[in-house]
């Protein structure tokens, strides 16, 4: 099954010059099915803001996307909280060229949104608590970016030096 979620937003009387600037303001939740393969667990709350402009004739989006998502931790697959902020300052034109063509009247910027939100996941994220998760084993250790570690077999050559 898939998922097409739309943001619409009517520009006509934006493009007819009747006003200036057409106001976003949304609080959106994404669906469990719309966040399948993306590796987000959780997206709810998302505030967008901003505004589409009609500057001689093009349209120009200035959008503040912001919001929590809620990832799998990298070490205890634990969720862990992911606050990001993404701002969107383009021409729409150019925006929409990847994206399927709107109606005269109506402008769809959920794929525009969409893409910039997956583009905030980072490759990977720690959570705070890590107290349950077992550092050492049988010939392992854990070893975190602030321990100095040194490589065993380059170390027998600091002797040579």
């Amino acid at each position: 099954m898939v998922v097409v979620m739309r943001m619409i937003i009517d520009i006509t009387r934006l493009r007819s010059g009747i006003d200036e600037y057409a106001d976003i303001d949304i609080n959106y939740s994404f669906s469990q099915e719309q966040l399948k393969n993306t590796g987000i667990l959780d997206l709810n709350n998302v505030s967008i803001k901003g505004k589409i402009t009609n500057s001689f004739g093009k349209l120009h989006l200035n959008v503040k996307i912001e919001g929590v998502m809620i990832l799998p931790c990298s070490i205890s697959l634990k969720p862990t909280k992911y606050p990001f902020l993404s701002q969107i300052d383009d021409d729409l034109d150019s925006l929409l060229e990847d994206f399927d063509k709107n109606e005269a009247n109506t402008l769809d910027i959920f794929p525009i949104i969409w893409e910039n939100i997956l583009m905030e996941i980072p490759l990977r994220v720690v959570n705070d608590d890590l107290s349950d998760v077992k550092t050492e084993g049988d010939g392992w250790k854990f070893i975190t970016d602030k321990e100095e570690r040194i490589n065993p077999e380059l170390e027998k050559l600091k002797d040579l030096l």
